[in-house]
């Protein structure tokens, strides 16, 4: 095989040609021949026993060309990157073939290639990190939600109000007749969950237990039943029981009931050194993800299309084998949403654009800095991942590419290098955001449940 016209064009791709003689293309020819043959029916000979001469004969002596072509092109595309030094990304094209009279097959490839990287700064990188402190609100709240969680329900011997959570019967009716879906005995209903139309919460509101009355509710226009939108209607309802949270008290006993503390003091100590760590490490981690933000945008590198396509691949298929292991798949998801797969590659793209550049980024860093990967290194790479997913050392190594290791291991050690010489700033006040007109109408009807989907 021989390399040739070999040509860089814009958006980091190459493009080149590769000349494979005589022989190399007669072998293809004669290959794709015998894995054909069986499929071909030529009169006077049994399926299959057509020579090859024949079958050219009858069809034409370039019958198996194309498929010769494809037979070669893998190893012409691979040769020539190996010749030419190149690190493709994607997939490459092949733009046109050609046969000499001397039945020389020439192959003309258009590849995207790494692209060359400007590094900008990546050392004493300025970024905000927010502070770890925690206000005494904080805890306070946390400590509230705990005890909501430890909350008994009681029986409220007063009238319903929102939060409570009321035990009743209804019966709704349009025109002073039932409809399908609208009526229940016994039904738990918490005051404020929004869980029914507009209306009939608030009708409850102010029930006690033996109390009942009607109901005057509409339905919404954008009601999921059409027979029933924008129709008015009337609830029968009859309040068995009304029932309220009661919250334990905050006190030593309380600590002792939900954790190994003896004291409630101790308990929110502990309780504030929790959320402590957790704000640090969430402020480290947008520290870290700033200081590579700001290092990507400073580095120059003509992207090819294909780097970023690739990307938007890999994070569908990663998304598609989420929603498999919830029992959904992406086509699903998608109608629900009301998408299409074009909507949501366009979806992807910021992230798939900021992942390639981060790519590049930390590539750049790891060369510019002579980052080498010693066998130990790689050794221990594999030990930690067996150890990870519990899988025997020879099935991992098997699985992952000793590139795929070593390239990781480069990219730590580069993103390290940012982050150890990362100097944080004062996080920047954001400006208050302005209070959203309330809407004038309720949200769809279908969004939530109804008494008349039970």
């Amino acid at each position: 095989m021989i390399v040739k016209n070999v040509e860089k064009q814009e958006k980091s791709t190459t493009s080149f040609d590769v000349t494979c003689d005589a022989a190399e293309f007669e072998k293809a020819i004669n290959t794709v021949y015998q894995k054909n043959k069986g499929q071909i029916y030529i009169q006077g000979f049994r399926k299959g026993k057509a020579p090859r001469m024949v079958i050219e004969g009858m069809y034409g002596k370039d019958v198996f060309y194309e498929d010769a072509t494809e037979e070669l092109a893998p190893d012409a595309f691979k040769f020539a990157t190996e010749e030419l030094g190149l690190r493709t990304v994607g997939r490459p094209a092949v733009k046109n073939t050609e046969v000499s009279e001397e039945k020389e097959l020439t192959i003309s490839f258009v590849t995207a290639v790494w692209p060359e990287v400007k590094l900008g700064q990546y050392r004493g990188v300025e970024a905000p990190k927010a502070s770890a402190e925690v206000s005494e609100e904080k805890v306070d709240a946390e400590l509230a939600k705990v005890q909501k969680r430890n909350a008994r329900i009681v029986t409220a011997e007063r009238p319903a109000q929102k939060g409570d959570t009321v035990v009743i019967d209804y019966l709704g009716t349009v025109d002073g007749v039932a409809f399908d879906g609208g009526a229940a005995e016994g039904h738990n209903l918490e005051l404020g969950s929004n869980s029914f139309i507009p209306g009939f919460e608030d009708g409850v509101v102010g029930m006690s237990a033996g109390e009942e009355k009607d109901i005057d509710v509409t339905f919404p226009e954008a009601y999921h039943a059409e027979e029933l939108a924008g129709k008015a209607a009337v609830f029968h309802v009859k309040c068995h029981e009304v029932k309220e949270e009661e919250l334990p008290e905050l006190d030593d006993e309380f600590a002792k009931d939900v954790s190994e503390f003896d004291t409630l003091d101790e308990y929110k100590a502990s309780v504030r050194t929790r959320l402590e760590e957790s704000a640090a490490a969430a402020a480290e981690e947008d520290f870290q993800n700033n200081l590579i933000i700001k290092a990507g945008d400073a580095i120059e590198a003509d992207i090819p299309d294909a780097m970023v396509e690739e990307q938007i691949d890999n994070m569908i298929n990663e998304y598609d084998q989420n929603l498999q292991m919830n029992g959904l798949n992406l086509q699903l998801y998608l109608q629900y949403l009301g998408q299409t797969v074009a909507d949501f590659r366009e979806q992807c793209r910021p992230t798939a654009e900021r992942r390639v550049k981060t790519e590049l980024l930390l590539d750049a860093i790891a060369t510019a800095e002579g980052i080498e990967v010693s066998q130990e290194d790689i050794d221990a790479e594999y030990e930690k991942v067996a150890d990870q997913y519990q899988a025997g050392i020879e099935t991992v190594k098997s699985a992952v590419p000793v590139d795929a290791i070593v390239s990781d291991i480069k990219s730590r050690r580069a993103a390290d290098i940012i982050f150890t010489t990362g100097v944080p700033t004062e996080p920047v006040e954001e400006e208050p955001e302005e209070e959203a007109p309330a809407a004038e109408e309720e949200a769809p009807a279908e969004e939530a449940e109804t008494p008349a989907d039970k």
